[in-house]
């Protein structure tokens, strides 16, 4: 399935660069292993890996074999990540979280799994630092643990995930949608979860208002209901979308709800995001291991 899904996305892109590759956590199954690494990822992408800069979260798995306190471990000696805001962003002085700028796209890595989360955390004002330096178009957040999602594990429950992703919803997700977000990708659920453009929603689904939460309807298609609309500049709470995309490995082989108000759209597939940005555009793709294309959407700033 991880082959088929390599192989689509290598004939949707039609030999064009790939600029760069975020990989979502949970990089390499089981346990996040030097082994585990060179099966997963090293074996499976070798093209990929001599064109292509990668960009990592640290997932649960991963984190079995590292940790970001010590900056120690198997995902740890295998990345080389920015700790002195060498690609761009302020210095985080860690590897389990950072930032960094590719053309007019700031991308921001939060460590969901194994650094303190609380509001006043060293990441947390790490990141308000950071919102507050870019300058750039597009900002781009990614991590593991999703703020919404009814897939493989259950943000209203989070019994599994020790609060993670009850923490990146009701204290990351505020400031990241005051410093004007776009985008916000997390793996985790092993299904493809996408939401409306979105804003202020950090309870659990039962809360969730679309007249309150989802600042514009419709598919987000230039050729359905018309493109997602934001306003040019840092403008705080303009809406971002939010994607579960985690299963470029695998897909879920159990029953799942898939039934999250927020979201658009909810597959029980294995499949791939592609973005492209182009200037004030975003569009963005999903790819099924069929070679299907099962969701897009457009974002363009005015």
């Amino acid at each position: 399935m991880q082959r088929a899904v390599r192989d689509v996305y290598d004939r949707f892109n039609q030999g064009r660069t790939t600029d760069l590759w975020l990989l979502l956590g949970d990089n390499a199954y089981p346990d996040g292993t030097d082994a585990d690494y060179q099966k997963a990822i090293f074996e499976m992408y070798p093209d990929t890996l001599r064109t292509s800069p990668v960009w990592p979260a640290l997932g649960n798995h991963d984190g079995r074999s590292a940790n970001s306190i010590t900056q120690s471990g198997v995902y740890y000696d295998i990345f080389t990540l920015p700790t002195r805001g060498q690609a761009g962003g302020v210095p985080s002085g860690t590897e389990a979280y950072y930032s960094f700028d590719y053309a007019n796209i700031h991308f921001i890595c939060l460590d969901s799994h194994d650094t303190d989360r609380s509001p006043d955390g060293a990441m947390m004002q790490w990141l308000k630092a950071d919102l507050r330096e870019t300058t750039r178009e597009w900002i781009i957040a990614f991590f593991h643990h999703p703020t919404y999602t009814k897939g493989t594990h259950d943000s209203d429950s989070d019994k599994d995930s020790s609060g993670r992703m009850n923490d990146m919803r009701q204290t990351f997700l505020p400031i990241l949608e005051a410093g004007g977000v776009d985008l916000v990708l997390t793996g985790h659920s092993h299904v493809y979860e996408r939401s409306y453009l979105l804003d202020g929603h950090y309870g659990k689904s039962t809360t969730f208002d679309s007249q309150l939460h989802i600042k514009q309807r419709g598919d987000g298609r230039e050729d359905g209901d018309g493109a997602y609309r934001k306003k040019r500049g840092r403008i705080p709470h303009m809406g971002e979308v939010s994607v579960v995309t985690g299963s470029a490995g695998h897909a879920s082989s159990k029953p799942v709800k898939l039934d999250h108000p927020a979201m658009v759209i909810s597959l029980n597939e294995a499949g791939s995001s592609v973005i492209d940005v182009n200037d004030l555009r975003l569009d963005f793709v999903f790819l099924n291991d069929k070679g299907e294309k099962r969701d897009w959407f457009t974002i363009r700033k005015e």
